[in-house]
């Protein structure tokens, strides 16, 4: 698909966003032959992430990457202020050139993917690229979703033609991969994700509502009202 000409890989970031919501798809997308992954957002300048002191740095504006053939939407409490940023949802319109007969259906004559980590696919919803399509998100977040048109799915990564949206932070390296994979192809998937060690192996089984259990679930929303307030996840 990439055939010797560079790939374009938008990511669009901002104040207060989940760090490895751009990061891990980040390592795994960096390592496609071709790519070229920018960081992007209303102007070039640092952006905080949330709750310490990194920072990510976009080196373009929304206005210098018009055409992407990827854009990868990351999530994080920053996220509730852009649902009303027209900069921002009119841009990922734009990408997704929507015809002028039918403005709730996106064509991807532009984007060969459109994907999004987290509360990124929040932004999607807002835009209006998700509606009646089956899509995921944080956990606690699914009515979200549900009050912009779309579907939630308790996936780790849910896939609707062009568009991939993974669940909660660490999915997003699931989704990398397997948008590597229809990138390039499954062999250079593989081999990505043997290079970067990706093999998961946590301490505890308890990465989902399903294996946590209502106790453990509550008190992790709990946890979560204490450091940011949670319709911000």
């Amino acid at each position: 698909m990439m055939a010797g000409k560079k790939l374009e890989i938008a990511i669009p970031i901002f104040h207060d966003l989940t760090a490895l919501d751009a990061i891990g798809p980040y390592e795994v997308l960096q390592l496609l032959p071709n790519a070229q992954i920018k960081f992007v957002s209303h102007k070039p300048g640092l952006l905080r992430a949330c709750r310490g002191s990194l920072s990510l740095q976009a080196t373009a504006s929304f206005e210098e990457v018009p055409n992407p053939q990827v854009v990868l939407v990351p999530g994080g409490p920053g996220s509730k202020a852009l649902m009303q940023d027209q900069v921002l949802l009119d841009w990922l319109r734009k990408v997704q050139q929507f015809l002028s007969s039918e403005p709730t259906v996106p064509v991807h004559d532009t984007t060969l993917f459109t994907t999004s980590v987290c509360t990124g696919s929040h932004l999607l919803a807002a835009a209006g690229i998700l509606r009646g399509l089956e899509a995921t998100t944080h956990w606690n977040t699914y009515d979200v979703l549900s009050q912009y048109g779309a579907k939630p799915v308790a996936k780790r990564v849910v896939r609707q033609g062009k568009i991939l949206t993974a669940a909660g932070v660490s999915s997003g390296i699931d989704m990398a991969l397997e948008l590597a994979a229809l990138i390039a192809d499954e062999t250079t998937a593989k081999v990505i994700q043997l290079l970067i060690e990706y093999d998961p192996q946590p301490p505890f089984d308890t990465g989902s509502v399903s294996k946590a259990g209502p106790e453990l679930t509550a008190r992790t929303i709990e946890f979560v009202k204490k450091i940011v307030p949670i319709t911000d996840l």
